[in-house]
């Protein structure tokens, strides 16, 4: 544990951390020093001399002075003030005067004022030259200082190295490192270097009156004019991030990482930083829709709309039973608009027809963990997982897909951490690993039994864990004695030695963490996957234990983790208690006060099937697009079609808003109250910063108003009264409340006690299992369910790109679209020789289900016989190649093995068009 130091500051007793500087000492008295070229997540390098002060009598800098124990620290005399008058003057002599007006809120600007320095002694002539070339990152090369903070930004915090100093002496200036505009450079606007530069040399255009810089928040309480903050959670992916939003005039001014965000401490992607202009698009859907009898669909207002709704709904349930609704609930959703939405389908409906889109991505993790452990979420908290000493990364792309995650583990194997990477493809954090498995797509469980044998055979397991708390050992044992290296590098692709290289690192590591994301679950036998690869922890008794950081899954969506705590699933009541068992259904219905049905629902491909049978007759779709999200769209099309009456809820007229018989408009995330769960189990506030446009409401107003309609009264007028309530259901949350979250900032469920603390770390005293105990999984491989052929030579794996999310609905609408305009085929350069394609030239992708048209993008990041490609621009049409193959067990689409050929030159360029 570290412990404290005590020292003098001014006279003042100030106690400090050990590992703290004289800087962090000075600020801990309540003194505030200059020092522009410090900041206090990046390493200190003492180059500008503005913090300096005298140590026991020495003159030293401050942030590069480590402090000791009884050293006495002066900082106001005058002669230290001047010192730092004529260092900060120096500075700004070579810059133009209008760096230094009075209405500037750099930070460098605020210490010129209190050191009395004005524009009077900048002595620049501002003729520099500019960089506007990106969207979101603009550069003045005229106000830059060359404090580095930016280029150690990108490296310490980001880990892109996009950035470097470039010149000499006075002349040196930040640029990209590329040479080039910053535009063509390796940035990936996580804004990081607008957040740290103290004089707006580099800021974002977009923010109005240069407020983008780290100086924002600190001018709020000193500027009447200053925009109003609203702390909330982001809505992107399910990393959880805190952001501040700035807002000026109802209109959001800028968008800043919270220093102290409980996951992201001071960082943030260029999503959640800056692609927040869709919700000022002009395509926001601004009033409720109705479809006509000539079939256009027209506005009306929203008591015909709930009216209507209701009618339906109720002419449903009367003609053809309960079980004839159907709903899809929403991981872009709060946790309290998911909950009131399987409550209205059990208890105003009458069934337990609710899913959500982890049924797509992560209903595997669900199954998979439950049954090697107990609860259905992430062993560990983040912050223990980067402290690994090795790092197993399986089937994720976080350098991508959570740009947060993939820098803060990037940052742990820069510190030492060995790093294991398991993809086919050449992922970020593979260009860092000590080893990288290549496995062929599919054949994962092959691969982790593989690694098991290794643990194994070389007596790198933890005898004691087994034995007392695992079962299953003898038939694992006994199944992985056949998966030799040698015989799971035929199956796998993978070499023999780097399978054996993993194992040992992984097997002799002290404190290991497993990290894994979609390329394990996204299979025909991902829920295999997932036991497995859980396998390796347990064998490690590194689950539970002080030995390791367990099995931690990367969710996809903002609240794909919370939409699955929350109930919305078929089998499944709040806190994922069965609905199958009675006492479950008797918390539940004292609660509510009304009668649960006992028989699971329908999970989203069966809602598919049921209409396209003609059983199913309403289905609600809750903030999904699922014709440009689920696989094999010609089948989900032909279903919402069959279906008599579909209700989507959706921020734009999307591809499934447009088979829809009545459109509701809703609010984004950040136009809402309530909260999310993010990938690590942590409950976090959302809070809104502006208003809705036009008529759109939130998903909980719009739940309320369609019940009111059909006569009943939901309860829970707040967002804050249905957690409350879901408290009162689920044992798992029965701590958590608004106000909770409101003084602690995140909890970890399991939290039963209001009173006492969360569970960031599961398993510590015993397994959530019937008997206790983890339970290894003895599971043989089975190949994927697709395979190339003569007809089909090539496998397409499907995933994300770093500037878009899901569908991109959302940064399709944003600036992000100037930063990847359309998608693209990734093919190895052999490839694309031997197919005689090139480079940016448009292909036709077929498949034995459809067909995609895309742009070639050449590149060994794809091994030779695969191709990948995302699925943000719906009308590339990605999702109708894939396969209808699912897991067995959760009915997971099997997204990343497809059979494909690519044909040079037939596919049309697609411009960036609107779903």
């Amino acid at each position: 544990m570290t412990g404290t130091l005590t020292l003098e500051v001014d006279g003042r007793i100030v106690v400090v951390a050990e590992g703290a500087s004289l800087l962090d000492a000075v600020g801990a008295a309540g003194v505030e020093l200059p020092a522009l070229c410090s900041d206090a997540r990046l390493s200190p390098v003492g180059s500008c001399r503005t913090c300096l002060v005298r140590a026991e009598g020495r003159l030293v800098a401050a942030c590069v002075t480590p402090a000791a124990a009884g050293t006495r620290v002066s900082t106001g005399a005058d002669e230290l003030v001047d010192l730092r008058r004529d260092a900060v003057r120096t500075i700004v002599s070579a810059l133009p005067p209008h760096a230094l007006g009075p209405r500037v809120p750099s930070e460098l600007a605020r210490v010129c004022r209190d050191l009395g320095i004005g524009p009077e002694d900048a002595h620049g002539d501002g003729g520099g030259e500019r960089d506007d070339s990106h969207p979101y990152v603009h550069l003045d090369r005229d106000l830059c200082i060359a404090c580095g903070r930016c280029v150690r930004m990108c490296a310490e915090v980001q880990g892109t190295f996009a950035l470097t100093l470039t010149g000499r002496g006075a002349d040196t200036v930040v640029a990209p490192g590329t040479g080039g505009p910053w535009a063509e450079s390796d940035c990936v606007a996580c804004g990081g270097c607008v957040d740290t530069c103290p004089t707006g040399a580099v800021t974002h255009p977009g923010g109005g009156s240069g407020l983008t810089s780290g100086e924002l928040l600190r001018v709020v309480p000193r500027d009447a004019d200053a925009p109003d903050v609203v702390r909330t959670t982001c809505g992107f992916c399910g990393v959880g991030c805190t952001l501040d939003v700035a807002v000026r005039d109802g209109a959001i001014a800028a968008v800043l990482p919270a220093r102290d965000g409980s996951v992201n401490h001071g960082h943030a992607c260029v999503k959640g930083r800056f692609a927040h202009g869709f919700a000022v698009s002009g395509e926001r859907l601004t009033t409720p829709l109705m479809r006509c009898e000539d079939g256009r669909l027209e506005p009306v207002t929203w008591d015909a709309a709930a009216a209507h709704v209701a009618q339906r709904l109720a002419g449903a349930i009367a003609g053809h039973g309960p079980d004839s609704v159907a709903a899809i609930s929403s991981a872009r959703a709060t946790n309290e608009e998911n909950y009131l939405f399987q409550k209205f389908l059990r208890t105003v409906v009458g069934t337990n027809n609710i899913d959500n889109c982890s049924r797509l991505c992560h209903a595997p993790s669900a199954a998979g963990l439950v049954a090697s452990f107990g609860l259905s979420g992430g062993t560990d908290t983040f912050d223990d997982v980067v402290r690994a000493d090795c790092l197993l990364v399986v089937g994720a792309n976080p350098v991508e897909a959570h740009p947060v995650v993939g820098a803060r583990l990037l940052q742990s194997a820069l510190r030492g951490a060995r790093l294991v990477v398991a993809d086919p493809r050449e992922v970020g954090l593979a260009r860092y690993a000590d080893v990288h498995l290549r496995p062929r797509p599919g054949t994962n469980v092959a691969l982790f039994h593989g690694l098991a044998h290794v643990l194994l055979a070389e007596d790198l397991v933890d005898h004691r864990f087994l034995r007392e708390r695992a079962g299953g050992v003898t038939e694992l044992a006994e199944l992985v004695a056949s998966y030799t290296p040698e015989q799971v590098a035929r199956l796998t692709g993978v070499p023999a030695a780097d399978l054996v290289t993993a194992a040992r690192l992984y097997g002799r590591a002290g404190h290991p963490a497993i990290v894994y994301g979609l390329g394990v679950t996204e299979h025909l036998h991902g829920t295999d996957g997932v036991r497995t690869l859980a396998n390796l922890a347990v064998l490690r008794g590194a689950v539970g234990t002080d030995h390791g950081y367990g099995v931690n899954p990367l969710r996809g969506q903002n609240n794909v983790q919370g939409a699955s705590d929350m109930g919305a699933l078929p089998d499944l009541l709040p806190g994922y208690a069965k609905v199958t068992d009675p006492a479950a259904r008797a918390r539940a219905e004292a609660v509510w006060g009304g009668a649960v049905p006992a028989r699971p629902g329908l999970r989203i491909p069966d809602m598919f099937a049921a209409a396209r049978a003609g059983t199913l007759q309403a289905l609600w779709v809750l903030g999904e697009d699922v014709c440009a999200t689920d696989p094999d769209t010609g089948n989900v099309e032909r279903a919402l079609e069959a279906c008599p009456f579909v209700v989507c809820s959706e921020l734009f007229l999307s591809r499934t808003a447009r088979h829809a018989d009545l459109v509701l408009p809703a609010a984004s995330w950040l136009e809402k109250d309530g909260t999310f769960v993010n990938f690590d189990r942590r409950f976090q506030r959302v809070r809104p910063a502006i208003l809705p446009p036009g008529q759109a409401r939130t998903d909980f107003a719009a739940l309320h108003a369609v019940a009111s309609a059909m006569g009943h009264d939901l309860g829970c007028p707040t967002p804050a009264a249905a957690l409350a309530e879901c408290a009162r259901t689920a044992p798992l949350f029965a701590g958590l409340s608004h106000e909770r979250l409101d003084r602690e900032g995140a909890v970890a469920w399991p939290c039963p006690d209001p009173a006492g603390p969360g569970t960031p770390k599961l398993y510590q005293e015993h397994f959530a299992t019937p008997d206790g105990l983890a339970h290894l999984a003895a599971a043989p491989y089975l190949p994927p369910g697709e395979a190339p052929d003569d007809d089909y030579p090539l496998i397409l794996v499907t995933g994300r790109r770093w500037a878009h999310y899901n569908s991109g609905n959302m940064t399709r609408r944003s600036g992000n679209l100037g930063l990847a305009p359309v998608d693209q085929l990734d093919l190895h350069p052999d490839d694309a020789g031997r197919l005689g394609i090139l480079d940016g030239e448009p292909v036709a992708v077929e498949s034995r289900h459809g067909r995609a048209d895309l742009t070639a993008r050449l590149t060994s990041e794809t091994a030779l016989g695969q191709v990948f490609c995302a699925f943000h621009f719906p009308a590339s049409g990605v999702n109708r190649l894939t396969s209808g193959h699912t897991d067995p067990v959760t009915s997971c689409p099997e997204y990343k093995v497809t059979a494909v050929r690519v044909i040079a030159g037939e596919g049309m360029p697609r411009r960036a068009g609107r779903a």
